[in-house]
């Protein structure tokens, strides 16, 4: 492969590269270690989860690894291949780690001076210290073979091991197709059946049975023996797992005796089992012996004899059907059936037509010309292949499927043939279709169809009651064209096709004439022709118009024209017009008429030389028709007409001053113009009449009546007549204007009592400012801020004494006002308001208050003070009392910046307040008034009213820490006669360390006192860390007993009052001591392994004790006295050395020695499980084997017997001891069934169980 090294010639991959390449070898060999590990995780899962352990996983794995990797080894792939010593260490780490898995090996051995108690006869008591277990390097491969390698060891099941049991053998059945089935051979190849023995109380080894082929009287006789059965049985379960594996939509009718099989063995007994005999071949089996490995033979049930046929089938013969029928024939369908099975024979099928489905069932079929043979035949069960015949009926349109569903021999066997799939073989499917029609849609007799002049005109045929399966259909259309239209077009006949998934057709015609339907023939069926079957086509005319023009004359000439039309064809008709005036140019227009007759009536409101001329006609058929209609022209004089501008309603006209009113005019018709108005007042009416107007619109001024102007009112302007430039008068009738006069005009004021015009309110709060207004509402204000000049507002008023609304401090004067009529005027003495803000709280320091001032960020910096001292400021304060101050109190972080603390509320009720500081805590405080209230406004309503941080009140201090100290334990130190009070490795437990809090140096006063000689000596110390180990070399201890240290004061730099010290921690206690000592409490010179020595220690706790052990030495902390230590290795055991206090004045022992002797041990059946079955009438010997130093004593026991597979003990049948036993091994003879156990040993020095486990002993049973 390229890229990949070739290896030199001796370390060639095992496989040769051309039968398999080196990256494939790589590929499969670690894909076959990644499923081996797979696996490995399923069996600890197994392992784990097991209700009793087992060494069965741990021997199997050591073994596969083991043969992966030197396979691996072996194969010599290239990436893969690894030193001798890569490859063994490979093989101890994998090994090790299924020693981990499946509890082979635990993290603590309990190897090297261990003091853990692993006896079994000590765990109740883990509490007491104990030997270390002897070491041997079986302990450590041992566990790690699971059994592979058996040691002897020291636990409990080491000691009493083994059992015998015997059972006494019960009689043995056999039972041959316990469930009475039948059997049957499919006609597949290869296919045999499998035939179950029901065995009871034996396990079969041989069995003998005879076989008659079907039609033959020649006899085989068979037998099977352990393997043959065996590769039956495995052979039936891959197959059941293939089974199972497939697709559960896939069925297999040869299958359920399988599965009612499986069921069975699933409800057998306990001592019940399943074997089965294979055959394929048709026959009658006999069972004749079933024998077991003592060649005993079971005892067989009746019936013995089992007979399997062929299994039967049905079919259709492959006779030609045609698949497709047509609604209204007559014939129906005959089918024709091959069964073949023993007779007689039942067969069922169904009939689905259009989804509603039918079961069918037929009896009794066999050969019925040969009745009695077929009777011999179904004795001598030989199968028959038979014919039947099935004649069906086809009177309902739509799907007809045929099923054959099951067939049933002579012999009880059922074969489903449809279950889950359709085969051409068992099913027949055929179509029942419907007979197609057809006619003309939208047109028949007295509804023709229209053709217009050089188009065409589509004609629809529709297709109904079709099957898509039919399709498409073939149409046959005749034409014959209209009378008198012969020459021009002849006679034709055409086929039309309907295209795909379309039911209309649609024929194009483009000649007048007669359409016929004729015949209609879809895929398979013939149709029908339905009414209407004809279609007439007439050809439509196009439209015409006749038109006569009548001119309209009036008292100035010629004012417009009126045209009457007479229109030919079908309404509702479009006419469309051209009008053109002198040079201007033309307009296009068109008029509608729903009926044959119609006016047009033209009246232009301007003067000129006019063109009137019809260019084109439309009616439902035809569009825009070009007409060559008459012409005419006229010159155009319209009559005069006049109305006030903004007509359509009564207008009023307001006047404020002037003796005249401005009137806009609208006038119509030749300038120039005469116009004759009339004025009419209250009491008067007065003509006025102006000439010569020349311009339209035009403005005429009407005087004011001489009364009304004096004092104001209301009068009315109308038009009365007006006259052309032609002389023509027309009157004139339209609403009139109406002019009201006024001669008050409106004012305004702001309005204030005793002339006070001025409002204090608070901030953010608004205030409204009263006015006075005269005139007639609405008015309209304009006003503005003499702060801010520039800026106007304005206010729509309402009342005479309404407001306007502010909210910012300052003067406020109004510019001018307008009412609904006139503009009006402002009293200037009184046009301005005056509005101010109620002055917010503040806080400054109290002026005496000894501080500097920081102008970089405007901070008042305070005198440092001491932690716990009280502190304060004086604030003066400005407002209405009381005052609510909201502040932060903020210290610095380690980040460099500031940290909020709190932001706590006082209140205050006068104005100079005392402001308590804080000095609970250490560091520099940094306080700043955020937020100051009073009684106009108080924080409750003005929380977002905060100070702008650049005007805040702002000061800080620096609060220094007071000097402590204490000890950072009270543990005890211990110090030896005459030694020194430094620091040693006695003070490495933290005792005698000093922590101080403060700013160093330290002045550090201690006292020692000595308790047993009353002597206090006291020193002071300077120190420049705020850690301190104990260290007077000066002092020596002088008696033994205990000794306190004591500090006495503490100092720092900051000459702050130290803090009160701690009465548990000021002061620790040394305790000095003589040489340890051990005597032992019991004068014992033989232990067993398992018993306890006491030992009394004099000293001071903890001591460490050193002892030897077969020349071995260990070591033991005791932390009370009396000591007591366990034994767990035999041999000599001797104290070397006691020690007290962290190992300080240790003494060497001498006299202190001890024999330690091994637990006895005792064996069933040389240790291991024996199971013994014997028959009534035979005796079984149970030995036992007796490990320790005579004579013996030893308690055996029979209980009920245990299983195989393991499981709780039972009940106990009896006990026995016995005594005196001077030999290694003894043997007892019973007939008896049950299991043998040992539960106790004595010999010469020990027993096992000791008493205490005894006595739990016999509690479980």
């Amino acid at each position: 492969m390229p890229g990949e090294p070739t290896p030199p010639s001796g370390e060639q991959p095992l496989i040769p590269e051309r039968l398999l390449d080196v990256p494939s070898q790589r590929l499969y060999y670690l894909s076959l270690g990644l499923l081996l590990q797979a696996i490995k995780v399923f069996d600890v899962l197994q392992n784990i989860f097991a209700s009793d352990t087992t060494t069965y996983y741990g021997r199997k794995w050591i073994i596969v690894d083991f043969a992966y990797i030197a396979t691996l080894s072996r194969l010599r792939i290239p990436r893969l291949k690894y030193s001798r010593a890569i490859v063994l260490l490979q093989i101890l780490s994998i090994w090790f780690l299924d020693g981990m898995l499946f509890g082979g090996i635990s993290l603590n051995l309990g190897l090297m001076g261990s003091s853990e108690i692993t006896h079994d006869t000590i765990q109740d008591r883990p509490d007491l210290p104990s030997t270390p277990e002897p070491f041997r390097l079986s302990d450590i491969f041992a566990p790690l073979t699971f059994g592979l390698f058996s040691f002897n060891t020291n636990s409990k099941d080491a000691r009493l091991l083994g059992q015998h049991t015997v059972r006494m053998s019960p009689i043995s059945t056999a039972h041959f197709n316990p469930h009475s089935h039948t059997f049957c051979l499919p006609p597949i190849s290869p296919a045999h059946v499998l035939i179950p023995i029901l065995v009871n109380n034996t396990i079969p080894t041989n069995v003998r049975y005879s076989f008659t082929p079907l039609g033959s009287g020649r006899v085989e006789y068979l037998e099977l023996g352990t393997k043959e059965l065996k590769a039956i049985e495995q052979a039936r379960v891959e197959g059941l797992q293939i089974v199972r594996s497939k697709d559960v939509s896939g069925y297999d009718e040869y299958d359920d005796e399988d599965d009612e099989e499986t069921d069975a063995g699933a409800r057998l007994q306990k001592t019940q089992s399943l074997l089965h005999l294979r055959f394929s071949k048709p026959g009658t089996i006999r069972l004749d012996r079933v024998l077991d490995s003592s060649n005993v033979a079971a005892r067989l049930v009746h019936p013995v004899e089992v007979t399997v046929v062929p299994c039967p089938t049905a079919q259709y013969t492959d006779d030609a059907v045609q698949d497709v029928r047509c609604a209204g024939e007559s014939s129906g369908v005959d089918l024709t059936i091959d069964i073949r099975g023993v007779p007689p024979l039942s067969l069922q099928w169904s009939k689905d037509v259009n989804g509603r489905k039918e079961y069918f069932l037929v009896e009794g079929i066999e050969d019925s010309s040969h009745s009695h043979t077929a009777q011999e035949v179904t004795r001598a069960r030989i199968p028959q292949k038979l014919k039947v015949p099935l004649s069906l009926s086809l009177d309902v349109l739509g799907k007809h499927t045929y099923n054959l569903e099951s067939v049933i021999d002579g012999m009880g066997n059922i074969v489903h043939l449809n279950e889950g799939y359709r085969d051409a073989k068992i099913t027949r499917s055929l179509s029942v279709l419907r007979r197609p029609s057809v006619s003309f849609k939208a047109c028949g007799p007295g509804n023709p169809t229209s053709l217009l002049i050089g188009s065409e005109a589509p004609v629809a045929l529709t297709i109904s009651n079709t099957d898509p399966v039919d399709g498409p259909w073939d149409i046959d259309v005749r034409f014959e064209p209209a009378s008198g239209d012969g020459k021009r077009t002849k006679p034709w006949d055409k086929k039309l096709q309907t295209q795909e998934n379309k039911n209309d057709v649609v024929l194009k015609a483009d000649v007048p004439g007669e359409y016929t339907v004729t015949g209609i023939r879809g895929k398979y069926c013939d149709g029908d022709v339905l009414a209407p079957e004809t279609c007439k086509v007439v050809e439509k005319a196009m439209p015409t118009a006749e038109i006569e023009w009548k001119r309209i004359h009036e008292c100035s000439g010629d004012t417009g024209v009126s045209a009457s039309l007479v229109m030919h064809g079908t309404p509702p008709f479009q006419v469309y017009y051209r009008t053109q005036r002198d040079a201007e140019p033309p307009r296009d227009l068109f008029k509608t008429f729903t009926s044959s007759r119609g006016e047009l009536t033209l009246q232009p409101e301007d003067s000129g030389h006019y063109y009137y001329t019809f260019v084109q006609l439309s009616d439902a058929y035809y569009k825009k028709v070009a007409l060559d209609g008459p012409n005419i022209d006229q010159i155009v004089h319209p009559l005069a007409a006049a109305d006030f501008v903004g007509g359509r309603g009564r207008r009023v006209v307001s006047s404020c001053e002037g003796v005249t009113v401005g009137i806009e005019v609208d006038l119509r018709g030749t300038p120039p113009w005469n116009l004759e108005l009339q004025v009419v007042g209250p009491r008067s009416t007065d003509a006025l009449e102006i000439t010569d107007i020349k311009t339209s619109p035009t403005r005429i001024l009407v005087p004011i009546p001489s009364d009304i102007d004096k004092e104001g009112g209301t009068f009315d302007v109308e038009l009365v007549s007006v006259v052309d430039s032609y002389g023509c008068r027309r009157s004139i009738s339209v609403p009139g204007v109406s002019v009201n006069v006024r001669r008050v005009k409106p004012t305004v004021k702001f309005y204030g009592k005793h002339g006070q015009r001025e409002i204090t309110i608070l901030e953010d709060d608004g205030a409204d400012l009263p006015l006075r207004l005269t005139g007639d509402g609405p008015w309209k204000v304009k006003y503005h801020h003499m702060g801010n000049p520039d800026r106007l507002f304005t206010a729509v008023l309402k009342s005479p004494n309404d407001y306007i609304h502010v909210t910012q401090k300052g003067v406020y004067e109004i510019l001018e006002v307008t009412d609904s009529q006139c503009p009006g005027s402002v009293i200037a003495s009184e046009s301005t308001y005056t509005v101010d803000w109620v002055p917010r709280p503040s806080a400054r320091l109290d002026p005496a208050t000894v501080c500097t001032f920081e102008p970089y960020n405007r901070s008042h910096i305070l005198p440092p003070i001491c932690k716990g001292q009280d502190a304060h400021v004086d604030l003066e304060l400005t407002g209405r009392p009381p005052f609510q101050i909201m502040y932060n109190i903020a210290r610095n972080d380690e980040a460099g910046g500031t940290i909020v603390l709190d932001q706590p509320t006082f209140s205050s009720i006068q104005p100079h307040t005392r402001f308590q500081l804080h000095t609970s805590i250490v560091g520099r405080k940094y306080y700043e008034v955020k937020q100051i209230g009073d009684n106009a406004y108080p924080l409750a309503k003005h929380k977002n009213a905060v100070i702008p941080r650049s005007d805040r009140l702002l000061f800080e201090q620096e609060v220094m820490a007071r000097p402590s100290a204490k000890f950072k334990n009270d543990n005890r130190i211990l110090f030896c006669l005459n030694d020194a009070l430094t620091s040693r490795e006695a003070i490495s437990n933290d005792g005698g360390v000093v922590q101080l809090d403060g700013t160093p140096p330290f002045q550090l006063a201690l006292s020692i006192r000595n308790l047993a000689a009353s002597q206090v000596h006291k020193e002071t110390i300077e120190v420049h860390d705020k850690t301190w180990i104990l260290d007077l070399p000066s002092y020596h201890f002088t008696s033994i007993g205990p000794h306190q240290i004591t500090i006495e004061s503490v100092q720092d730099s900051s000459h702050c009052e130290q803090k009160e010290l701690h009465p548990l921690h000021r002061s620790i206690w040394v305790d000095v001591a003589e040489s340890a000592a051990i005597t032992p409490v019991d004068k014992r010179v033989d232990f067993c392994v398992g018993d306890v020595a006491q030992f009394q220690l004099e000293g001071t706790p903890p001591w460490s004790i050193g002892y030897r052990i077969n020349g071995k030495s260990y070591t033991q902390e005791a932390k009370k006295s009396p000591f007591s230590l366990m034994h767990q290795q035999a041999g000599e055991f001797t104290v070397t050395s006691v020690s007290q206090q962290q190992k300080l004045c240790k003494a060497t022992v001498t006299d202190l020695q001890f024999s330690i002797h091994s637990l006895p041990a005792a064996q069933v059946g040389h240790g291991k499980r024996i199971f013994q079955d014997i028959h009534e009438g035979d005796q079984a010997e149970i030995v036992f084997t007796l490990i320790g130093e005579p004579p013996f004593t030893f308690t055996y026991q029979r209980t009920e017997p245990i299983p195989k597979k393991g499981g709780k003990p039972g009940k106990v049948l009896e006990t026995h001891t016995v005594s005196g036993v001077t030999t290694h091994e003894y043997s007892i003879f019973s007939a008896l069934e049950g299991t043998w156990t040992v539960t106790s040993i004595s010999d010469r020095y020990c027993r096992y169980p000791t008493q205490s486990d005894g006595v739990v002993e016999k509690t479980r049973h």
